[in-house]
C-alpha cells in the first residue's frame, strides 16, 4: 500500500504515519481477518465457486468490495504497464509461491 501511495499519490510527499496510525492498520487487520472479503476468499479458495455465487449463498444481498476495487486497482496499474497478477487462472494453491515469485521480490 506504501509503493502503490508513492507512486500514484501526486497530492504530496506520502506519510508512513499515515499507514501506521490506528485507521490505517485497524482497517487493514480488520479487512484481512474478519471481513466480508476474506470470507467470501476463504470459501473461494475452499470450494472453488465463483464469487458470485458466493455473494449470493453468505453475503444475503450485500456485494464484494475487494473485486471492484482490484478491478480499478489493475485498470490503474495498466496504464504504468506495471500489471503483475498472480491469479490469472492458476489453482488458488499456487497464490503464495507465486507472491514469493513476485519481481518485487527477487
Amino acid at each position: 500500500m506504501i509503493a502503490f501511495a508513492r507512486v500514484f499519490c501526486t497530492s504530496g510527499p506520502v506519510s508512513l504515519t499515515t499507514f501506521l496510525e490506528s485507521c490505517g492498520v485497524a482497517d487493514l487487520i480488520t479487512i484481512c481477518y474478519g471481513g466480508r472479503n476474506r470470507k467470501i476468499a476463504e470459501a473461494f479458495a475452499k470450494t472453488g465457486k465463483i464469487i458470485e455465487e458466493l455473494e449470493k449463498e453468505m453475503l444475503n444481498g450485500q456485494k464484494l468490495q475487494g473485486p471492484a476495487n482490484a478491478a480499478e486497482v489493475n485498470h490503474i496499474l495498466k496504464h504504468k504497464n506495471m500489471v503483475f497478477i498472480c491469479f490469472q487462472g492458476h489453482p488458488v494453491k499456487e497464490f503464495i509461491t507465486c507472491l514469493q515469485n513476485h519481481p518485487e521480490h527477487l
